[in-house]
């Protein structure tokens, strides 16, 4: 979801023929799409298991799956009917949690079982549990983005904790954990960036310098600087946390370019989805050399959007899923 006053104007598609000269001047990567076969159920949001399974949920579709890359067969499992689910992750056990973002809860599958534990949330004003990551113990923080709120998940106790964004309705989305801990998270509806001190459960916010920015992804480097997409002005930007200081680089699409899934790969290279040209472009950034070196549209489904994206580091591959019904992998040796 997005802010109302910017849903009509950033979903204006680009020309393809500028599309196809961008790709010619910087590299492009290899991309294959499987597609999902249940129609019209918006796959989304995929996560590579040990198993080299890759999850993925449906959020019309109310469903939980998984794709087998080597022989592209699909595995569905039903869950509660008005969950919507939002997005998954898979822990360390194999246990595959996902954001019930219609309904209001976090909830767990036993991929063996085909058992489902709900989460509720403590507080019913937290209605659309959105984005989960996991930190390096294993517990699930997350957003909220309707509620205004962002918490955490404790699994081995089932605790769940809930903080209340300082901004009214800033709409936290997109999260991540940095190298000491700290989960990191945009605030949608706002121009701020977020930090949760988990010894604290304190959120120290920090305000981009445009007021018209719309954060809606980010990722950390490995020196803990955040990079973010400006959904609303089409900017890759990067804060620096030890001093305040904000960078931001103009996309290659350009102000329309509503760049949005995002992820970082193992030589700190950002790679992010344009997702206002048709087809949509994935875009990739040397943060060492800030310089936009690789785009490549997704050719084969157009993609339509891609609204998050998994980078599995064992394989130097992206994952996404995309609203015209496929899983995408990119190769970014």
């Amino acid at each position: 979801m997005m802010p109302k006053p910017y849903h009509l104007a950033l979903v204006v598609p680009l020309a393809l023929a500028p599309v196809a000269a961008r790709a010619q001047t910087m590299e492009t990567v290899a991309i294959k799409e499987w597609t999902v076969p249940w129609e019209n159920s918006r796959p989304r949001d995929p996560y590579v298991d040990s198993q080299q399974r890759v999850w993925f949920v449906g959020q019309t579709g109310n469903y939980v799956a998984y794709l087998d890359p080597a022989s592209g067969q699909f595995k569905r499992y039903e869950i509660p009917n008005g969950t919507l689910p939002h997005n998954l992750i898979v822990d360390a056990k194999g246990q595959v949690w996902f954001a019930g973002n219609a309904a209001g809860y976090i909830g767990k599958l036993d991929p063996t079982s085909g058992k489902i534990t709900q989460y509720p949330m403590p507080d019913s004003a937290a209605r659309d549990p959105h984005t989960l990551v996991l930190d390096r113990a294993g517990n699930i923080w997350f957003t909220v983005q309707r509620g205004n709120f962002v918490g955490k998940l404790t699994p081995s106790t089932g605790k769940v904790q809930l903080l209340q964004s300082p901004t009214p309705r800033s709409l936290p989305y997109g999260i991540v954990i940095d190298s000491k801990g700290r989960p990191w998270f945009c605030e949608f509806g706002t121009n701020k960036l977020a930090m949760i001190d988990p010894a604290t459960m304190q959120i120290r916010e920090y305000t981009l310098p445009n007021k018209g920015a719309h954060p809606r992804r980010l990722e950390v480097t490995s020196d803990d600087r955040i990079w973010y997409v400006d959904y609303a002005l089409g900017t890759l930007g990067r804060l620096d946390p030890a001093t305040g200081d904000v960078k931001e680089w103009p996309t290659p699409a350009g102000a329309r370019s509503a760049p949005y899934g995002m992820i970082v790969d193992e030589r700190d290279r950002l790679w992010f989805m344009e997702t206002g040209p048709r087809p949509n472009v994935l875009v990739g950034f040397d943060t060492k050399g800030e310089r936009f070196f690789s785009a490549t549209p997704i050719a084969q489904s157009g993609a339509l959007t891609v609204r998050h994206m998994m980078y599995d580091r064992a394989r130097h591959a992206i994952w996404f899923g995309t609203d015209a019904g496929t899983i995408g992998r990119a190769e970014v040796k």
